[in-house]
């Protein structure tokens, strides 16, 4: 039997109130032949069955695989503070802080973690984060769209490919010129690009360190868009923005990142959280919400929501968003991580994940047959071209229980042998070199 709350005098005097005589009733206008017959659910289970069939199908799952993944997604330690911390009941449960004077410590969290990405990436002002990196790229896009008045868009075809396919899901029916510029070998094409940004372009957007791992700086081609009134959008990998060139430094209008690297853990799907900074001339277009400091009349600190700009506030039409949402708990996972790092802490987590990554190219190219997509700089991610596809690769060794990476040619056509190499601190020196003794037992 369905488990109903109400006793059958509550359900006849909620019909009353309603006016209408049985539950039936509700659904007259629904013509007979438009009702479903049955929803073909299966019979009820215990507790206790449906525990076991939970724990049967997470099972399945192959979590003893030693893994070279990356992609945009990466798998770092994560203290075990973070859990014990996030995991308080105050912030576990903690909803929208739509009342100032009960959300205090929720704002004031938010507001750390505001402070805490935009001294990462070096830029003025941030959110309290969108839904991921993809929708990040996209919210930043529309905001130049806003800013400039204009409607065309270049893309570095070495962004994200899983990112770019948003995008163009996103902007399907919003008549939007996206004009993608190809990568050449891995390498953004620095001429192209500039060639590609003219009067009619609202923004360039690129990825630092690209889909390839490829390190890149992208300072002559954000002045240029300056010149051209175009803005210019960058998309980073945060670990790596404790050593390398920062988008502030570059001149970046608009710096956004995937921030699963910093305290999530790797799930299939997330929950993730897409991070977005940007200067100050560009803080009006941001979306989502923006947690504010300010004093009381007493001259206590407090903290508020600020430059509300969403559709829940203002007029749907306009709005500077109707798809993002602020990802709290996971942005507080996110400062929670960075605190417990330090500084010190983030930089050492980027080196030992680019040590590994170099004694990675060195082991899997000494192999015959194995060789760089190219020579260009990269951080704790590198693409090789293989003597067989990379599909078979991967197929193989993760039958032995090692994921040797990312076949590229899912994405790129051209480059079915290509292989994408992730590092990080997980990976140790010995997984590195029996990975490389494997790849060379099947070649």
């Amino acid at each position: 039997m369905p488990f109903i709350p109400h006793s059958p005098e509550e359900v006849r005097e909620m019909l009353s109130v309603i006016g209408v005589q049985s539950i039936e009733d509700l659904f007259v206008d629904i013509p007979a032949e438009m009702r479903p017959r049955s929803f073909e659910l299966p019979p009820g289970l215990s507790e206790m069955q449906v525990l076991a069939k939970m724990e049967e199908m997470a099972a399945r799952n192959r979590t003893d695989v030693v893994s070279f993944l990356g992609g945009g997604f990466y798998n770092h330690h994560i203290p075990a503070a973070v859990d014990a911390l996030v995991s308080r009941g105050e912030f576990y449960t903690a909803y929208t802080p739509y009342q100032p004077e009960a959300s205090q410590g929720t704002l004031q969290a938010i507001f750390e973690y505001q402070t805490a990405v935009c001294r990462l990436l070096d830029m003025d002002c941030a959110n309290a984060s969108v839904y991921d990196g993809g929708s990040a790229i996209f919210e930043a896009m529309m905001m130049a769209v806003r800013a400039t008045k204009r409607r065309k868009l270049v893309i570095d075809e070495a962004v994200s490919p899983i990112w770019r396919t948003m995008l163009a899901s996103y902007t399907s029916n919003l008549s939007l010129d996206l004009v993608t510029v190809p990568q050449v070998d891995g390498k953004s094409d620095m001429a192209a690009l500039k060639a590609a940004v003219d009067t009619g372009c609202a923004a360039v957007v690129v990825q630092n360190p690209n889909f390839f791992g490829v390190v890149e700086d992208f300072t002559d081609l954000f002045a240029h868009a300056k010149s051209q009134k175009a803005a210019s959008v960058i998309s980073v990998y945060p670990v790596m923005q404790s050593v390398l060139k920062t988008p502030g430094e570059m001149g970046a209008d608009i710096a956004v990142a995937e921030g699963q690297s910093l305290g999530q853990p790797l799930s299939f799907g997330g929950p993730y959280l897409g991070i977005m900074t940007c200067t100050k001339d560009m803080v009006r277009q941001m979306p989502g919400r923006i947690v504010g400091r300010t004093n009381d009349t007493e001259g206590r600190t407090g903290y508020v929501l600020t430059l509300q700009a969403r559709e829940q506030h203002i007029r749907r039409a306009k709005a500077t968003s109707n798809i993002c949402s602020n990802q709290a708990l996971c942005a507080l996972r996110t400062l929670v991580h960075l605190c417990l790092l330090g500084p010190e802490g983030l930089i050492r987590t980027a080196e030992l994940s680019m040590e590994r990554a170099r004694y990675a190219m060195e082991r899997l190219t000494a192999i015959a047959g194995v060789r760089p997509l190219n020579t260009a700089p990269f951080g704790n991610e590198f693409a090789v071209r293989l003597p067989i596809p990379a599909f078979e690769a991967v197929d193989r060794l993760t039958a032995r229980g090692y994921v040797p990476g990312f076949p590229v040619g899912r994405y790129y056509a051209g480059m079915d042998d290509v292989l994408l190499v992730a590092c990080t601190e997980k990976n140790s020196f010995e997984q590195v070199g029996i990975l490389a003794e494997m790849l060379g037992g099947i070649l």
